[in-house]
């Protein structure tokens, strides 16, 4: 697990899911999906400590939540600030007015750090304002290295480059500007008959684009001027991450899995990583402790994690870093808070975001998963968790729950899902 507490000192968790980091503010149809998940950093509060969230929380989910972690609702501050379009959540910050909100809640306590959810250049400026440090650093505040360093290793550009020198092994490519793609996609095209194309700032499979000799030409970029990459198309059997933290002591793996995707979206995870050999998923938390080395060098303290492809021969390539708490990384924490609480440590767990087939609300599917059994059980340690909830509103057709499955094997996990669909009326 990664401790987002080492002692007793409350933290400001920041939910800025707006920030340029992972991808272009101005994709704000993306920022806003993204938000909607914010709900979820309930799952590593502890009391005393604010969130500060996008969107509101709901109070059915709150109770939901503070029932399994057995953390009144009410030792939570929650502070709402709606995004801003085109700006991060710092800059909402100021401009809703909150920011003598914010500092009086932070100095409640001594020691009250700030946990970003990225780590950029306007949270730690923030921290600055508050009057607080920024937390897993030690002391005072991450400086241009360290900022500048979480940057470019959440570009594909700069993780080619780190990969490169680090003996990473990436599926071959080239790096080119937005008025050089329709040649540089024709010419790789031509080699290898299918290629993948993207953007050299974005997260979750935004603009991820798929390109063969049959496909129509790839446009030039309209200003010309963005980075991307193109890459040969691995035709992989799994797609799997590694995630790491830097610790004081140096780097460390945390947990490794198969990602799920559908059409290059982020759909789900399973963890830990079952049906790969050894040697491979020694070689890829190789990978992450290498990259961890790199980070650490730089001053880096906190999460990060490569993902990567399982070739159909059996060879591994990493196709992406991610220097920030991730889609993974606080249901990871979840689960082990609650695995933790039952003692029954390391259970088998997956997510998954599923669309529905009829409304219910976030009540209404807890009853639910309370009266045919499959709700999660402390006692025993498995079941299932919603663990983002559904914004207060009937979650019709075409809406989807996100959830978590905790169970003492894969099998069990794969037997609860498969009777879950059944009970939430989930789509395939």
């Amino acid at each position: 697990m990664i401790a987002e507490h080492d002692d007793d000192a409350p933290l400001v968790l920041l939910a800025n899911f707006a920030s340029p980091v992972p991808a272009s503010l101005d994709a704000r149809e993306s920022v806003r999906e993204w938000s909607a998940q914010a709900p979820r950093k309930i799952w590593l509060a502890r009391p005393g400590d604010v969130l500060v969230s996008p969107v509101p929380l709901p109070e059915d989910f709150l109770r939901y939540a503070g029932l399994l972690l057995r953390l009144p609702h009410d030792t939570v501050e929650v502070v709402v600030v709606p995004d801003l379009p085109g700006t991060g959540m710092p800059e909402a910050i100021r401009y809703h007015g909150l920011g003598e909100t914010l500092m009086s809640l932070a100095r409640r306590h001594p020691g009250t750090r700030l946990l970003p959810l990225v780590l950029d250049g306007a949270s730690v400026a923030l921290a600055a304002e508050l009057g607080i440090q920024v937390f897993p650093f030690a002391s005072g505040l991450p400086g241009v290295g360290v900022l500048s360093a979480v940057d470019r290793l959440n570009t594909k550009t700069g993780f080619r480059a780190v990969a490169q020198a680090r003996g990473i092994r990436m599926p071959e490519g080239r790096e080119c500007r937005g008025s050089e793609l329709p040649d540089a996609v024709a010419r790789m095209v031509s080699r290898f008959g299918r290629v993948v194309v993207k953007a050299d700032r974005s997260a979750g499979g935004l603009g991820l684009r798929f390109v063969s000799r049959c496909d129509p030409v790839v446009a030039a970029e309209r200003d010309g001027t963005g980075l991307w990459v193109v890459e040969r198309c691995v035709r992989h059997t799994k797609e799997v991450s590694v995630q790491c933290v830097v610790e004081a002591a140096g780097p460390r793996v945390v947990f490794s899995g198969e990602i799920l995707t559908r059409d290059g979206s982020f759909t789900g995870y399973r963890s830990p990583l079952r049906d790969v050999p050894p040697s491979t998923i020694a070689e890829l938390e190789g990978w992450g402790l290498s990259l961890g080395q790199h980070l650490a060098a730089h001053g880096y303290a906190g999460p990060y994690g490569i993902d990567a492809l399982l070739d159909a021969d059996g060879t591994l390539y990493a196709t992406e870093s991610n220097v920030r708490r991730t889609a993974t990384t606080t249901p990871q924490a979840m689960v082990t808070r609650l695995s933790h609480a039952a003692k029954r440590p390391a259970p088998a767990w997956l997510i998954a975001k599923r669309t529905t087939r009829a409304p219910h609300t976030f009540s209404q599917a807890v009853q639910r998963l309370h009266t045919t059994g499959m709700a999660y059980d402390p006692a025993h340690g498995e079941g299932v968790v919603l663990y983002t909830g559904s914004a207060g509103r009937s979650t019709g057709p075409g809406m989807h729950w996100r959830y978590a499955v905790l169970g003492h094997d894969r099998p069990r996990i794969e037997e609860l899902e498969s009777e879950l669909a059944t009970v939430l009326d989930l789509d395939p």
